[in-house]
């Protein structure tokens, strides 16, 4: 089989099936990245917090479940989501969907913790003490002077996160929930051909992944823009 006829295949492909790949796959994939970063940014604060916690117990807990998490594949634990939370939780039993995108929060909530305990650490150390100085709680100093600006730091950390898990949810497809590389399977066994999907859905994820990292890119720049001014 020749490049000629792998692009021709390419075109039939996509005009026969550009419901499949471009509405049901990129569907999936964004439902599941848009879930996955918003749950996973707040769990992934509070996280942030526990490990930054003057509680020695909340401290522990917080840095083994990230040192767990980061610490093994994102495969093995969509498998552990995808078997075990059923077995706990019945209500769960059947709902694939939602067991890969619980599988796929708690794995972000990891990494982005240690980009808001990174984002807040970078805060400078004097704003707290002149806070506290001036009469404000922990609390207080926390949630209106410091995590503002921590958030400001961070935004761009987390649109990157946002892009990454786009691409991780393709192990998705080992469950048959839907995404862009489910697509690609069935598209596959209905049609015998192998090459030609794969380019298809590659397409899809690079064109999606390069409009949003060129998003980010103007973000960054519009945000250094603003410090300066």
């Amino acid at each position: 089989m020749n490049f000629a006829t792998i692009g021709q295949n390419i075109v039939k492909l996509f005009i026969k099936y550009w419901d499949k790949f471009l509405i049901t796959g990129l569907e999936y994939t964004l439902s599941l990245a848009a879930i996955t970063v918003c749950v996973g940014a707040v769990f992934g604060a509070l996280i942030a917090l526990m490990r930054m916690s003057r509680i020695a117990p909340l401290r522990w807990i917080a840095a083994v479940y990230t040192e767990i998490i980061r610490g093994t594949p994102m495969l093995l634990q969509l498998y552990l989501f995808y078997f075990a939370l059923p077995m706990l939780i019945p209500i769960l039993n059947k709902q694939q969907y939602a067991c890969v995108a619980i599988a796929l929060t708690c794995n972000s909530a990891a990494y982005v913790s240690e980009i808001f305990r990174s984002g807040i650490q970078a805060v400078d150390i004097g704003q707290t003490e002149a806070a506290r100085s001036l009469g404000l709680s922990q609390r207080l100093t926390m949630t209106e002077i410091i995590l503002p600006q921590a958030i400001k730091n961070i935004l761009p950390a987390l649109a990157n996160e946002f892009i990454m898990v786009i691409k991780d949810t393709s192990l998705a497809s080992t469950f048959f929930i839907g995404d862009l590389m489910t697509q690609c399977l069935l598209v596959k066994g209905a049609t015998y051909l192998t090459i030609e999907p794969l380019i298809i859905v590659g397409i899809i994820y690079f064109v999606l992944t390069f409009i949003l990292s060129k998003g980010v890119a103007a973000m960054e720049r519009r945000m250094r823009r603003g410090d300066i001014r």
